[in-house]
């Protein structure tokens, strides 16, 4: 048993437990999302018959207020539930999602390497959802970002050094840990060395064992180490290791790799299984199977889930222990792991002052500030930015190049457009009314230089590219600045700030403001 998890809220199946009481006990490893900001009748049902959990995503928030009274009434349904939510501190946010984050993101505070600020930052955050009854935090990325054309890690790792990676992933934890809520260390074994995205596709990674442990596994190894409660699988194969299941779906990965070679203990959480990279094949009730089979506890089902859907996964799990397809031993460990994470979690909560229905100032405390000089260290610039700086040059035109988001990250305000939605600038201003220009869109006006080009991981798109070497051939002078993560060349990041959190688009007006830019 991982985890001496013992409760009476969990049925102990034996040869005479009826079909509801199994029932119950596959809820309790059940994680889904929902749409609303009120918490839903169905799922109230749901969780006061044992449903393991809830996932917050930003759609389900308007404020914090609200935030904490649906945190409120998910425990009143089911004191042990587990409250989900992806607040990693940067791009990825729920408690911004409305308005950008004000915290630096985990490239930068990598790139800054200084570990006191980033256990900081583990610990501010935690802090933060103490005050909403969160839970359980889906972070940090423990990804070593080691190819820079990644579409969803990039800024979300804390760097391209396994090393380095380990060490502030080991600080975060530490803070956030400290601070009583639990961590998801993700994405396990891995997710840095991809081109694709496994909400779209199954990625695939090349790469041997003995690679994995020395790249991939260390963030990992650090991230037990320093106390992470949950690991969460990634829906990634690596057929050298694997070459019929996904992470999730590998018992090879998980029992193999993470607990046998590992030595973790906690809990097993996987990626949303609504991602195609998990049931783009066989669906989710299937996907659910495999993953409580190769060993995941707690399911993270989706985002906009219904009763019917769950209602379905619940089946298809009952069918597959009826079968002898999945051990009902298995669902049992996985119950009770789950239950146990949810009582320690919650009780934390209680610990710390937060009871259901009472008032609490910190649920609208003001938010976290950083120095937006120490900031600016973590960014690169250039030779041609820096005398555009120095120069004092102000744009004529700004260019905002508009990229769909990953489904991670989503629409959330970033950069310096989410700080300037906070204080904007006087309507002469070229930041004002900045030119959209997206794929398909039509061409940039004819503005003479100098122009600033805004945008994310830059380098990944043709449109982009071909739309600046049209401004610099123009003449008239082009500052790019990438809030992604740039090529390894720069040759689309005059200024590269490895994020596009709402403080880091702060940070650049300021750093422009010299130049006249803001």
């Amino acid at each position: 048993m991982n985890g001496a998890a013992t409760t009476a809220s969990v049925p102990r199946p034996d040869a005479h437990s009826s079909r509801g009481e199994l029932r119950q006990l596959i809820a309790a490893t059940l994680m889904p999302g929902f749409v609303g900001t009120d918490l839903p009748e169905w799922l109230a049902d749901r969780l006061r018959n044992g449903l393991g959990g809830v996932c917050i995503f930003g759609m389900n928030i308007v404020s914090r207020a609200q935030l904490r009274s649906l945190t409120d009434a998910v425990r009143a349904a089911n004191p042990l539930a587990v409250i989900a939510i992806d607040e990693e501190g940067g791009d990825v946010t729920r408690l911004y999602y409305d308005q950008g984050s004000p915290y630096p993101g985990p490239a930068v505070l990598g790139r800054l390497d200084d570990l006191e600020l980033t256990e900081r930052v583990g610990r501010t955050v935690a802090e933060e959802l103490t005050a909403v009854g969160c839970t359980l935090n889906f972070a940090p990325d423990a990804d070593v970002n080691s190819n820079p054309d990644n579409p969803v890690i990039g800024v979300r790792s804390f760097g391209s050094d396994p090393a380095a990676v380990a060490r502030h992933v080991g600080a975060w934890v530490r803070g956030h840990e400290g601070a009583g809520i639990a961590v998801s260390a993700k994405h396990f074994p891995g997710h840095g060395d991809t081109a694709q995205d496994s909400h779209l596709a199954l990625p695939v990674i090349d790469a041997d064992l003995e690679t994995l442990r020395s790249r991939e596994l260390v963030p990992f190894r650090a991230a037990i180490e320093a106390g992470a409660r949950t690991i969460m699988t990634s829906h990634i194969l690596i057929p050298q290791v694997d070459p019929d299941f996904p992470a999730t779906h590998s018992r090879r990965i998980l029992q193999g790799l993470l607990r046998d070679e590992l030595g973790f203990e906690g809990v097993i959480v996987s990626d949303a299984l609504d991602m195609k990279g998990a049931s783009g094949i066989h669906g989710i009730p299937e996907a659910a199977v495999r993953a409580l089979g190769a060993g995941c506890d707690l399911l993270c089902i989706g985002t906009e889930n219904t009763d019917a859907e769950l209602g379905e996964i619940e089946d298809r799990v009952l069918d597959a222990v009826a079968a002898g397809r999945l051990p009902i031993e298995r669902v049992l460990e996985a119950a009770l792991s789950v239950r146990e994470l949810g009582r320690a979690t919650n009780s934390a909560l209680a610990e710390a002052g937060l009871v259901p229905g009472a008032d609490s100032d910190a649920a609208t405390a003001a938010e976290p500030d950083f120095d937006d000089a120490e900031v600016q260290r973590a960014f690169d610039v250039s030779p041609h930015a820096r005398a555009w700086l120095d120069a004092g040059i102000r744009p004529n035109m700004v260019v905002r190049i508009d990229t769909v988001a990953n489904i991670a990250v989503g629409v959330a305000p970033w950069g310096p457009f989410a700080e300037l939605d906070r204080h904007p600038l006087p309507v002469h201003s070229p930041w004002s009314t900045p030119h959209p220009l997206a794929e398909g869109s039509a061409s940039l006006p004819e503005t003479p230089g100098p122009v600033i080009v805004v945008g994310k991981d830059i380098h990944r798109y043709a449109f982009a590219r071909e739309a600046i070497d049209g401004l610099r051939a123009n003449g008239g002078g082009v500052l790019v600045v990438d809030l992604g993560w740039p090529s390894d060349d720069r040759a689309y990041a005059d200024i590269a700030t490895f994020g596009a959190s709402r403080l880091l688009g702060r940070s650049v007006l300021r750093l422009l403001e010299g130049a006249g830019g803001a």
